[in-house]
Order: structure tokens, then sequence, then C-alpha cells
């Protein structure tokens, strides 16, 4: 769906629906998402403004983080609904002032695609620190939405990602605090069997570890 067909509708898309199709002007100048990065995870951002602290925290965090994604064919966008001439003198205040350079396009909005991805806070006109996850087919993975008072944890984002690969890749899930559980560790989750042989294969399979037929966990994939 394009994003005039979102706006007319007045829905927002979902998770496991494909990214709206829109052109962008970004501090990289022109980008067509989600078609610019076909073949690539994308972490898209909005905060509420530049200039401003807790957003400065945050665009020095996903920048120190910045290779990380990389290295995991994740790449990111910024947006808010400021001009692309204050995300500028922005970007060159932190790398001036802070001595970081960031190196991801920031979308300069003037709302509609805030208000396409329901990024608007509803007593003004500032973005809400929402994050879009989108994979290398344009499907939504993941939607968050964090208050303004409230920085987003970026080790939380790149964990997503790291699992959101493993889970796409092998049809696995992911336990709760991942790689860290508190009952399997990095092991993954095995979707329960929907049929009685199922069932029962998986508890004489050596390679699956299962508490019960429904509750089975296996190694992490390589």
């Amino acid at each position: 769906m394009s994003l005039k067909e979102y706006e007319e509708t007045g829905k927002i898309p979902l998770i496991g629906t494909m990214f709206p199709k829109m052109v962008v002007q970004t501090t990289h100048g022109m980008k067509k998402l989600p078609g610019d990065y076909k073949g690539k995870w994308v972490v898209l951002f909005s905060h509420p403004a530049d200039y401003t602290p807790v957003c400065t925290t945050e665009f020095v965090s996903f920048q120190n983080h910045y290779d990380e994604f990389q290295a995991m064919n994740t790449e990111l966008i910024g947006l808010s609904i400021d001009q692309v001439f204050s995300h500028i003198k922005w970007v060159e205040w932190i790398k001036e002032n802070l001595d970081v350079e960031i190196k991801f396009p920031i979308i300069a909005d003037h709302g509609e695609v805030a208000r396409t991805l329901g990024m608007l806070h509803k007593k003004g006109s500032s973005t809400v620190r929402a994050v879009f996850i989108f994979d290398p087919k344009s499907i939504i993975q993941a939607i968050l939405y964090y208050p303004s008072e409230l920085g987003r944890n970026m080790k939380e984002i790149v964990r997503m990602i790291k699992a959101l690969r493993i889970s796409s890749q092998n049809n696995v899930a992911m336990p709760a605090n991942w790689p860290e559980n508190e009952l399997f560790g990095d092991d993954v989750i095995v979707p329960p069997a929907k049929d009685v042989d199922t069932a029962k294969e998986r508890l004489n399979d050596d390679s699956i570890t299962c508490l019960d037929w429904w509750l089975c966990h296996k190694k992490r994939p390589a």
C-alpha cells in the first residue's frame, strides 16, 4: 500500500505488512522507501526534535552502534518534523561538540510520513519516539513506541535485530531476555507441533530438548 492509500484509510502499517512506499527528503538526498533498501534490514526511528537533550544522546548512541548494525546488514534512518537544514546543522553541532559523526540519513518530514506511521503526538506537532523495523523483503517485523521523556535502549534494538534475523532464517522463536534466558540460556524455541505425529517425533529428536511436546528448545543456529 502507498503512503497516500494509508492516509486515505486512516490506518497505520502493522507488523507483517509491507512498509508503505514513499519518497522522502533526507540529509543524504532523496530516498525511495522501501525500494532503495531492498535486501537490507532497516531501523527507521523518529525523534521529537533536533537540538533537544534526549534526542542528542540517542543519535550519539545509534551512531556508536552503527558498525554493529552494518555488520548485521542493517541500515539506520532517523526522522523528525524539522527542515533538512536543521538536521544538517544539528549533525554538524554533534560532530563539532561531541566528536561523533552521524553517518546515517535523517528524514526531513513535513508531517505526511509521521501521520501515516502514527508517529505524531496527539498533544502537539512533534513526533514521538517510534521505531519501525522492516526486513530485506520490506515486511514490517517490529514496531516500538516510547514517551518523549524516555530515551531508547540501543542494546535492545541491536538485540531485536539479532533475534529477528535468526528467527526469520531458521523458523524458530526467541525466549524472554534472549540470549540470556533464565531457563534456556541462548537456546532458541522450537515452534509447537501442530499435529500428533510431529509432537511424538519431537520427543525422539536428539537435537531438541523438550520439557513437554509443546515446550521445546534447541541450540542457537550458527
